[in-house]
């Protein structure tokens, strides 16, 4: 199953770390959405968009490039780190539907936030993602491919 997986990690890395655990599951190939607003999806098989959670929200560079370039009828997840809440993915999901796109899932948990005010105590989810969680997004992701290998 081929996988290409769009996303932007910054400030703390935090889910580039689940998606370093993720590639190392088979044929998966990344892209940071800052440098590849151009990517061309149509070969893969399932594609992922990650982002931490910025202001509530996935990143703007992965929106943005979701939505030049998904391709119709793809099987699309996702996957989010956050500090405070859970981000919004409504504008994903949107994007999706109007492409016809099967949303088989979505992953999500904390990752260590120093941003804004956060910064001034210290951050929040310190420590996060744990190896559990690390792990546990690599076992989704192996869950995901499984099933989409099987055409559900």
């Amino acid at each position: 199953m081929k996988t290409a997986i769009v996303y932007y990690s910054g400030h703390r890395g935090n889910t580039k770390k689940l998606l370093d655990a993720i590639a190392k599951q088979g044929d998966v190939t990344l892209f940071e959405a800052a440098n590849s607003q151009d990517v061309d999806l149509a070969a893969y098989d399932l594609i992922g968009f990650a982002s931490g959670t910025y202001f509530g929200r996935f990143h703007r560079s992965v929106v943005k490039c979701a939505e030049k370039n998904l391709p119709r009828g793809k099987k699309v997840f996702f996957i989010y780190t956050y500090g405070a809440s859970k981000p919004n993915i409504k504008k994903l999901e949107q994007i999706a539907k109007s492409r016809d796109a099967q949303m088989m899932g979505e992953y999500g948990c904390r990752g260590f936030d120093t941003f804004g005010p956060f910064k001034l105590f210290g951050g929040i989810a310190k420590g996060h993602p744990t190896a559990e969680e690390i792990a546990g997004a690599a076992k989704f992701f192996q869950d995901l491919a499984a099933k989409s290998a099987k055409g559900r």
